[in-house]
């Protein structure tokens, strides 16, 4: 049900489209119903689709988004789901222990601690915070 307000000559006009089934359409008009006919059927509504958002890119045009390159360092920490770093919890040279957390990822609007699976010493941080992660990332070495 669409409503209109008109003014013709100096009138004004309620008028409220209650159903249009092909040339024909039940209108009010001042809450007077009328059964219209009209010249051609009425237009089949078009639906618009929205394209996915562009990935976020730097002022030179390169992705913002970490690729998860193929080779892959030894000892590294990977990232389990794709998402956004929210913190790094240790520093190059730390000592870390097994199931340490050593990153906080955002994935699905959750936060997750992404922790060590081996012990040893950060040897490289390969990520920032703020940063935007493919799944299987690095993320930390750990030698």
């Amino acid at each position: 049900m669409k409503q209109f307000k008109y003014t013709i000559n100096g009138n004004i006009y309620n008028v409220t489209v209650n159903n249009v089934e092909d040339n024909f359409a039940e209108v009010e008009v001042n809450g007077t119903p009328y059964k219209v006919q009209m010249d051609k059927p009425a237009k089949k509504q078009m639906v618009t689709l929205k394209r996915p958002a562009q990935a976020p890119t730097t002022p030179s045009g390169e992705p913002v988004v970490a690729r998860h390159t193929a080779p892959s360092s030894a000892g590294a920490v990977k990232t389990p789901l794709p998402g956004v770093i929210l913190s790094i919890d240790c520093k190059v040279g730390d000592v870390v222990k097994r199931g340490q957390k050593v990153a906080v990822l955002e994935a699905m609007k959750m936060e997750n601690n992404i922790n060590a699976d081996r012990e040893g010493k950060v040897i490289e941080i390969k990520v920032s915070k703020g940063d935007s992660v493919l799944e299987g990332a690095d993320i930390i070495i750990i030698g």
